[in-house]
């Protein structure tokens, strides 16, 4: 029936632009312009929209068609003229054929639409069934173009090519908007898809569906068709855009998420093979229908709801800006509304199956899952929001969901929406919206919310939802958007921690209050994204989600070790066992004595053989390593404390695996008569002063029967220093070795007698004759930190009594402070300092003043008790021999201290250099706290002072 003025013609808004449109098409199309029922319903299109103005100015012969005959014949023809695209032989034809249809088409749609002819059903149904027809067109010629390709005699044809293009969103219930993008995901079934490209298949049809896409929506002078959207397929941040129905099924069965299940209800094959299409929709259906959920699963299918933050009508909805779509009591909450039952109720339900919202919430209604208020409520804000969208797009042929913020603007969608007053336009759109909220906050409102309560924390789907983004940007995150999608890749199983299905409905109820104490740290997105590493790390993610979910403490713990302590973090995630000692309340609060580590460390490798022990070895320093770093972190402990225990988790793994490397030497090579090994320590662990990173300074040496030279008993005897050497490279081995748990520590040998040119075990005697003969300054000054952490006790102690009296022989005071300026010199050649941060060799560093220590160690030796392994209680002893003046003592103590502790932080927190632009904010406040001082600023200023105290003393040692 041809168009007739209907009373829902909307007031004009524009009425210059009206009588523009009206003059110009008077010369266009004379009787169109002049009969009444053409005039007012043109002049209001017009008037109101700028871009129907243009397709009326474009269209004037169509336009006579239109009024003259059945708007649902003529698009009946359009129909039919895109599907007709595809008999076309050349690309352009084909694309130019699709966008005048597309052009006529949303003419005569808009048109039918604002004169009150098509309600919503039937409007987006003609939408809808025009964008089918076109995507099949585009298909057919891609098919034909293959063909060709592959100089086929006939071109293969839709229904025989092995394709799927399902319609999936609103176009697939038949629901599109007017501007729509449309939603699309391309399978093709390997056993019916004719083309290969290079042998593959993927890659033909990859190709088909590229051109397909490129057909739709590539602009040219006569626009474009459709905006194609492939993003639902599955993974599709890792998937080509066409997969196979095998891989397809097989990521649904083992990945797919409830919200997938959500989009597939609306899934409807739109193009391509029938057959095909037909066995794959019903293979999906046990996956979109589960007729028995577990309780975890209906949980997570409360959650696509849950997300969105209901107000439940406590404040008022501004309507101006506000997204009618995303928004508050918006299309997309009426839709999870639907959806949610409908995965729940449907597997036994066959009656809820409907893609159609409308006819889904009757349906609801009907079975008494719904009240008939909220049935006649929410549809009925359906509509009405539908129609707001459509003249909302229909102004510009735009995408948008989003109302003006300007009062003019406002002015123009209400009179467009058939309202003469805005007031009650505004009235009218915020009751609708007040009721989906209400109804909305209603369900499953005994649910634990799955937002913040200042916002949404929606991280379904592929579309970015604006509020969440809002959300977390409040929430302090920086690059919300980045954020935002790290998070949907979690869900998307990108992770092996997200890859299980429980994994990602744990996670799902874990976000908010993940996320809120990420965002109480210093530097939220810092700590975000450093807990992404984190989680990348670990093997799954079951386990941690449930123990998150439980101990709300762990998770504030792992929340502070991501924003201050990034390394930590990641070393987590290497060593997710680790995570098992934080659930203990008293594993930051207590640091285990010496003998309590080597009782931990018995009971850690008893029953184990030697490569198990080993394991369980690494096993047991890693949780006390940990258990250092993470004290250090939140202050359980003070930083000068570290040194020491990390020291002492060492040395309790040395002494332990000492045990373990005697009984297998034993075993394959029998002992030494008399034989006794002492590990001595020098360097770092010499000095109590280890840092996490920090290798180990090593020399074994031996004693034994002087009149054996070989070793006896079980196994191939070896002569004594083969046996001894032997024994040495496999305790190194013991430490160093990168088993299934990793590695325990780096092993440097270079402070044995003679260096790397020496043996790696040497003799007692001949540990002294060197030392008394032949030892350089350098290797002196390193003597002084020696200090016996493994041996037989007598042995044990005779080292000890040597290393004091070997430091003790006279020595020319020149001649050690010329070499120690010397070394001093060619390090600062070899490793220059870029910035005071370099607390090791920056002027004033740690170097310097061990230097100094050493130099006035050795210089004095005659003075009673000036020798101390450690740095600080050497520098205290020098002060009591009267060395060091009380000033000079000072210094160089408050420098030590100083870069110490902040070396602990920084070896525990960074990898790599710190700098101090790029670091975090956690970082340095955490810097500035152990300090003791009020910010980074002030610590700059204190660092900068003490290096300049202790690099004067130094000097001064130096050239005295």
């Amino acid at each position: 029936m041809p168009f007739g003025p209907k009373p829902a013609i909307p007031p004009i808004f524009d009425p210059a632009r009206a009588t523009r449109t009206l003059e110009a098409l008077q010369s266009l199309a004379p009787s169109l312009a002049s009969r009444e029922n053409s005039r007012s319903l043109l002049a209001a299109a017009a008037g109101n929209s700028p871009f129907l103005a243009r397709s009326i100015l474009k269209e004037p012969e169509f336009l006579e068609q239109l009024f003259d005959d059945d708007p649902d014949r003529q698009l009946e023809s359009l129909v039919s003229e895109a599907r007709s695209a595809g008999d076309e032989q050349d690309f352009a034809a084909a694309q130019a054929r699709l966008r005048i249809a597309k052009q006529r088409a949303s003419l005569a749609i808009a048109l039918s639409d604002i004169a009150g002819d098509f309600d919503l059903s039937a409007g987006t149904r003609h939408l809808t069934r025009f964008a089918d027809a076109c995507v099949a067109g585009a298909l057919q010629y891609e098919l034909g173009a293959e063909s060709r390709r592959e100089n086929r005699a006939h071109p293969v044809v839709a229904e025989d090519c092995g394709l799927i293009v399902l319609a999936m969103g609103k176009m697939g219930a038949f629901e599109l908007n007017y501007s729509s993008d449309i939603d699309l995901i391309v399978f093709f079934d390997e056993s019916r898809f004719p083309f290969t490209r290079g042998g593959d298949r993927q890659q033909a049809a990859v190709a088909i569906v590229k051109g397909m896409v490129r057909q739709l929506s590539e602009a040219t002078a006569n626009g474009y068709v459709f905006r194609c959207d492939l993003r639902l397929r599955p993974d599709a941040g890792a998937t080509q855009v066409a997969i196979s129905t095998a891989a397809a099924e097989g990521y649904y069965e083992a990945m797919g998420q409830n919200w997938e299940r959500a989009a597939w209800i609306k899934a409807r094959q739109c193009a391509g093979d029938r057959h095909s299409g037909e066995g794959l929709l019903r293979r999906m259906e046990p996956f979109v229908w589960r007729k028995h959920l577990d309780y975890a699963a209906i949980s997570d299918i409360h959650s696509i709801k849950r997300q969105i933050h209901s107000h439940g009508g406590h404040s008022r909805i501004a309507v101006a800006g506000h997204n009618i779509k995303l928004g508050r009591g918006g299309i997309r909450e009426i839709e999870f509304f639907v959806q949610t039952q409908q995965l729940i109720l449907g597997g036994r339900d066959s009656g809820l199956r409907m893609p159609a919202t409308l006819e889904a919430l009757a349906a609801l209604n009907a079975r008494g899952h719904i009240s008939r208020g909220a049935q006649r409520d929410l549809s009925q804000a359906y509509v009405f929001l539908r129609m707001v969208e459509h003249r909302l797009q229909m102004i510009e042929d735009q995408q948008t969901h989003l109302l003006p913020k300007s009062p003019d603007g406002l002015d123009h969608v209400a009179r467009f929406a058939g309202f003469d007053d805005t007031n009650k336009f505004e009235e009218t759109l915020r009751g609708h919206l007040e009721n989906v909220q209400k109804h909305y906050a209603q369900l499953f409102e005994s649910e634990e919310p799955l937002s913040d309560r200042t916002g949404n924390l929606v991280f379904t789907g592929v579309e970015e939802d604006p509020e969440t983004v809002a959300t977390l940007s409040g929430m302090g995150f920086a690059n919300a958007p980045a954020i935002s999608a790290v998070i949907r890749g979690w869900h998307h199983g990108r992770i092996r921690a997200t890859r299980s299905e429980r994994a990602r409905e744990l996670l799902t109820k874990l976000m908010p209050s993940l996320l809120k104490s990420l965002s109480q740290t210093a530097d939220p997105h810092s700590a975000f994204m450093h807990f992404d590493r984190f989680l990348g790390g670990l093997p799954a993610g079951v386990q941690l989600f449930s123990m998150l979910l439980a101990n709300r403490r762990l998770l504030d713990l792992l929340a502070e070790i991501a924003g201050s302590a990034p390394r930590l973090s990641d070393y987590l995630g290497r060593n997710p066992g680790v995570l098992d000692a934080l659930t203990d309340p008293e594993f930051l609060s207590r640091s285990p004595s010496s003998d309590q580590l080597g009782e931990n460390f018995a009971k850690a490798v008893a029953g184990h053989k030697y490569e198990s022990a080993l394991d369980a070895a690494r096993r047991f320093a890693k949780e006390e390593m940990f258990r250092v770093g993470a004290r250090l972190i939140f202050g359980s402990a003070p930083a000068r404390d570290a040194g020491p225990a990390y020291s002492a988790v060492a040395e309790t793994v040395i002494a332990g695996l000492q045990t373990q490397v005697e009984n297998h030497m034993a075993e394959a090579h029998g002992h030494v008569p008399a034989g006794a090994v002492a590990v001595v320590a020098l360097g770092k662990l010499g000095g109590r002063e280890m840092t996490a990173t920090s290798d180990l300074d090593l020399v074994f040496i031996y004693t034994h029967d002087p009149v054996a030279t070989m070793s006896a008993g079980a196994g191939k005897p070896l002569p004594v220093s083969s046996y001894f050497a032997r024994y040495a490279q496999r305790f190194i081995a013991a430490l160093t070795a990168l088993t299934a748990e990793g590695r325990l520590f780096d092993v440097d040998m270079r402070l044995r007698p003679s260096g790397n040119q020496g043996p790696v075990a040497v003799s007692l005697d001949r540990f002294i004759a060197y030392h008394r003969e032949n030892a350089w300054t350098w290797e002196r000054m390193a003597l002084t930190r020696a200090r016996v952490v493994a041996g037989p006790d007598a042995f044990s102690a005779g080292i000890s009594e040597a290393i004091p009296s070997l430091l003790e022989l006279p020595a020319e005071p020149g001649q050690i402070r010329a070499d120690a300026r010397a070394m001093r010199q060619k390090l600062e050649a070899q490793f220059p300092a870029r910035s005071p941060w370099d607390l090791k060799f920056a002027a004033g560093g740690l170097v310097d003043i061990e230097f100094c220590i050493q130099v006035l160690q050795l210089c004095h030796s005659d003075k009673p008790f000036v020798f101390d392994q450690n740095t600080i209680g050497a520098a205290g002893k020098l002060k009591s021999a009267g060395v060091l003046d009380a000033s000079d003592h000072g210094a160089l103590a408050a420098a030590a201290l100083l870069q110490q502790e902040l070396t602990q932080v920084l070896r525990v927190a960074t990898e790599g250099e710190f700098l101090p632009a790029t670091a975090s904010v956690g970082l340095r406040a955490l810097l500035a706290r152990v300090a003791g001082v009020p910010d980074f600023a002030e610590l700059e200023l204190l660092l900068h002072r003490r290096q300049a105290a202790a690099r004067a003393v130094f000097e001064r040692v130096m050239s005295t």
